[in-house]
């Protein structure tokens, strides 16, 4: 029953639209989303793909549900090519960072290594983004230089692992972790730095609803990004939250949405690391006032 509320919401909410924003820009920049719940493409796959292709995504962060068929996945990812979208293996979470949470890794790597063997040259996934957010793990709390520590070296394990498949790494990064330091057998530094520097890219949760406090919260990230020839996706949210007015687009809704990110967009235009935009997320997105 939930599933075919669901479905009717997505339904109605794609029929009454809202123009996408045109972020296809000259160049290779990005405009990506979250996809966080996969069964949209059983209740839905061409409501969904006509959403994403309406507001002009070129790259999905798709949730992995194993209990999904993968024939599912390789379905959408194959329309999803032919329409210009690029489709990354998103899962990841808090208590990857335990003593074996690094088995959870492990097991996604091998869902994707069977999902591509068994997939054609469109069918298969571009990439790995990983969405595991340390800080909501127990440990930070407890032991935060120890959280870091196990944390880098998840990403590492999920750096080898994405090279032996043949695709980059990416991750998801909270703006504030510029202001995190580490020093422990990896080195010593800032963990913004350090995560960018060894992922392919980086999608920095700047969850805030103005341009200004936007741009001035991933400057040190982008140069980070700039300074290692890495790509850098800024993120934005749409979700409602109870973290203050201040986080998301939710309460002004889609036209002030747009606005705003053309500005970000503006602001660092052919910034080196620069690489474009990320909406959070489809769910929220496709229900948004207009």
């Amino acid at each position: 029953m939930a599933k075919l509320v669901m479905a009717a919401i997505f339904f109605f909410s794609f029929l009454a639209g809202g123009s996408g924003m045109n972020v296809k820009a000259a160049g290779a920049e990005e405009f990506a989303t979250w996809l966080w719940n996969p069964w949209m493409l059983v209740d839905n796959e061409a409501g969904t793909l006509a959403f994403l292709e309406s507001k002009n995504v070129n790259k999905v962060y798709l949730q992995i549900d194993r209990d999904i068929p993968q024939s599912v996945y390789r379905s959408f990812i194959e329309k999803a090519s032919a329409k210009g979208m690029k489709v990354y293996a998103l899962d990841g979470a808090p208590n990857w960072v335990a003593p074996n949470g690094y088995l959870s890794l492990d097991q996604l790597v091998n869902w994707i290594k069977t999902f591509q063997s068994g997939s054609g040259p469109l069918q298969r996934f571009s990439g790995i983004h990983l969405d595991v957010e340390p800080y909501l793990y127990s440990g930070w709390s407890s032991n935060q230089a120890a959280t870091v520590k196990t944390y880098q070296a998840l990403l590492l394990k999920a750096k080898s692992s994405a090279a032996s498949l043949t695709i980059p790494l990416e991750a998801d990064l909270p703006f504030w972790f510029d202001e995190i330091s580490y020093k422990n057998t990896y080195g010593k530094g800032i963990l913004a730095e350090w995560v960018i520097a060894n992922t392919s890219g980086v999608t920095i949760m700047a969850y805030r609803d103005s341009a200004p406090m936007i741009i001035e919260l991933v400057k040190n990230e982008v140069g980070y990004a700039g300074k290692y020839n890495k790509k850098l996706v800024i993120g934005v949210e749409t979700g409602q939250t109870n973290e203050g007015n201040m986080i998301s687009f939710f309460e002004e809704g889609e036209a002030y949405l747009n606005q705003e990110l053309e500005k970000v967009k503006s602001f660092y235009a052919g910034t080196p690391g620069y690489s474009g935009i990320a909406v959070h997320h489809v769910g929220s997105w496709l229900t948004m006032k207009p």
